[in-house]
């Protein structure tokens, strides 16, 4: 029972390391930079950590720019104002983040300029045969150490766990929490001490301050993601720009 506990753990936070720091805040909003061949490297990182449900770096970085520039409007990728349950508003975003990812939905150039592509290896990545492949892989897992019964209800969230973790933030983090500030959305900090999301639940402070790459603002909203990129960019891995860029709000 341990070590598939362990193993959950460790995939929940080294995937959603990945889905914030390179999808998030280095596609989506380019908090830092990095050399193209560290970027290449940040894909591979991607696929290893997310698996089945490998996100394409251009796609969510292009859904995340909609989003802010439409939170809680009926353009909104993904808001709870605008969908009855969590299941039905992450469905209408698979279905656009599809539609965009086989080009039958074309996306305004402002919310796509800069965003980090390698079509080879998000064809590689995104076909069913890598996904399936993949997935196997932690059947295997679960094989191996056999834990009881029960612990293979963990198994179907691993296999969607980037999803699941849009879900949590995109859903929850608009309907339950408090505010540090108060923007036009409905933008909350779902949780005061973020271990879980990793600093992605300080969902208010960053609506707030879409260019700070430090979501935690109060002193115990401590952002892990943000104090990992500071290593990264002190050992010069990444470097952590002065003054973030992303499309106008």
């Amino acid at each position: 029972m341990i070590p598939i506990l362990i193993f959950f753990i460790l995939h929940w936070h080294f995937s959603l390391f990945m889905q914030t720091a390179f999808l998030h805040r280095y596609a989506a909003h380019k908090m830092f930079t990095m050399s193209p061949v560290t970027e290449k490297v940040f894909f591979v990182l991607t696929w290893i950590f997310q698996g089945p449900h490998y996100l394409s770096a251009y796609v969510y970085g292009a859904l995340h720019r909609m989003h802010h520039a439409y939170a809680d409007t009926e353009k909104d990728p993904h808001s709870p104002s605008y969908d009855k349950s969590m299941i039905a508003m992450m469905w209408r975003t698979f279905k656009l983040y599809t539609n965009i990812y086989n080009k039958r939905t074309l996306v305004d150039p402002k919310f796509t300029k800069g965003l980090p592509e390698w079509d080879f290896f998000d064809q590689f990545a995104s076909s069913w045969i890598t996904r399936l492949l993949s997935g196997s892989v932690y059947i295997g897992v679960y094989l191996w150490f056999n834990p009881p019964l029960w612990m293979y209800a963990l198994l179907p969230i691993q296999w969607v766990m980037g999803p699941a973790h849009g879900a949590i933030i995109n859903w929850c983090a608009h309907k339950w929490g408090y505010r540090n500030f108060q923007v036009s959305d409905t933008s909350k900090n779902f949780l005061p001490l973020d271990l879980l999301m990793l600093g992605e639940s300080y969902h208010n402070n960053h609506h707030a301050q879409p260019k700070n790459a430090n979501f935690g603002v109060r002193f115990f909203e401590i952002d892990f993601t943000y104090q990992v990129l500071r290593i990264l960019n002190w050992i010069g891995v990444i470097h952590m720009c002065p003054r973030q860029v992303m499309v106008d709000d």
